[in-house]
């Protein structure tokens, strides 16, 4: 090739590459996609709304996939990714879609819900007919109702029960009337009736007394004002108050334990506390035995215990003998005349005072009672001072 030839060539060649780079740099690339429009305020407000609702709120298309569901709901562990978990809310969602508005409760295990088992009001809505039957999107809307079940049921059992404990000794009132005049003309038989009527009359008295005691420590009244409580003041009162029946038993009350220990509370209410175990002791406590009370610090508490060597508590009943009208022995109630509401007085005294009750017990052996209120604090000035001697010395003064 000569050499004009090879360099008309090298022109030629040269050229189209510079082309080739030129057209590369000149060619438009790939066009970035088109922003989406932004979403209104009142739908980005409304959505905020539903996530910041007390009620758990759900949305369902037809095919039951979750599109929307707020903090509420998702806290409940009902939803998984976009599906509901629990089958009972995916029947209430169908029965929405067939023209509906079911409401129904659902209970949700506590495996779910991450504590113990709750009880939700479900509401199911259809928002908009769908193409055929049984289709469109549903929401769910679920209220936690939990506590109001249970007071509700407590409050039905409550009414019965009081109902069933007035009935017996009304009734009995009744009978013994119409025995006395039936037998108008026997002083004798007179004289027995009328102390057996005496006898329910008293029992009668001290359930309404009990019941009205119950009410006001259940928020029927508001808590009067925590104040420094001598717990020796406390137990020498109950002592004072069962005194009597503990003699008529030939049980003799002993006391001990740590002295001036002063908790924050109402004196009225933690003598009735203690009045209350002493009292249960002395009723259940075979004549010639011995009953001890006695206190101690412990943690920040003041522990109050009540030790008695009675028949003691079957261990199928200790996790129940707190509970409103509950008698491990339903037979000696006429007996002893007990009423089933002094051991739930305590519970809810010491609930009250930020404290609790136990029980120790064995059968044939006897039964302990601890009663455990929070201590009043230290004072400032002396930090090193047990909890509650300064107090107890200011209240002291003060009564002096």
């Amino acid at each position: 090739m000569s050499p004009t030839v090879a360099l008309v060539v090298g022109l030629v060649v040269g050229g189209a590459l510079v082309a080739t780079v030129l057209l590369l740099h000149a060619r438009p690339g790939p066009r970035p996609p088109a922003p989406l429009p932004a979403p209104p305020p009142e739908a980005v407000l409304a959505r905020r709304l539903v996530d910041l609702m007390d009620p758990a709120v759900v949305l369902l298309d037809a095919a039951d996939v979750v599109v929307l569901a707020n903090r509420a709901a998702r806290g409940l562990g009902i939803v998984r990714d976009t599906r509901l978990v629990v089958p009972e809310l995916l029947e209430i969602a169908r029965a929405a879609r067939d023209g509906g508005r079911p409401r129904t409760d659902v209970p949700l295990p506590g495996a779910l819900v991450g504590s113990s088992p709750r009880m939700v009001g479900v509401h199911g809505l259809l928002l908009a007919a769908g193409p055929g039957p049984g289709t469109g999107p549903v929401a769910l809307v679920l209220q936690d109702v939990t506590e109001a079940r249970r007071v509700e049921a407590v409050r039905r059992d409550f009414v019965a029960n009081v109902g069933h404990e007035l009935k017996t000794p009304v009734g009995a009132l009744s009978l013994l009337a119409e025995a006395i005049e039936d037998a108008a003309d026997d002083p004798e038989t007179v004289r027995r009736f009328a102390s057996r009527m005496s006898h329910e009359a008293d029992r009668l008295g001290r359930l309404v007394r009990e019941l009205i005691d119950l009410s006001r420590l259940q928020g029927g009244e508001p808590m009067p004002e925590l104040v420094p409580v001598e717990v020796d003041r406390v137990v020498a009162e109950a002592v004072d108050r069962t005194g009597l029946a503990a003699s008529a038993k030939r049980i003799p009350i002993a006391t001990g334990g740590e002295q001036g220990l002063v908790v924050r509370g109402v004196e009225s209410q933690l003598a009735t506390a203690v009045t209350n175990l002493l009292a249960n002791a002395v009723t259940y406590s075979p004549e010639g035995t011995r009953i001890a009370v006695g206190a101690r610090s412990r943690s920040g508490f003041a522990e109050i215990t009540v030790t008695d060597s009675g028949i003691g508590i079957p261990r199928k009943d200790r996790s129940r003998i707190f509970e409103r009208f509950y008698r491990v022995d339903q037979s000696r109630a006429s007996s002893t005349g007990g009423t089933g509401l002094g051991l739930a007085i305590v519970k809810h005294v010491a609930s009250n005072h930020g404290g609790a009750v136990t029980v120790w017990s064995e059968e044939g052996l006897g039964s302990t009672f601890t009663l455990r209120i929070p201590l009043a604090a230290r004072p400032a000035d002396d930090p090193d001072a047990p909890a509650g001697d300064a107090v107890a010395a200011d209240v002291s003064k003060g009564r002096s």
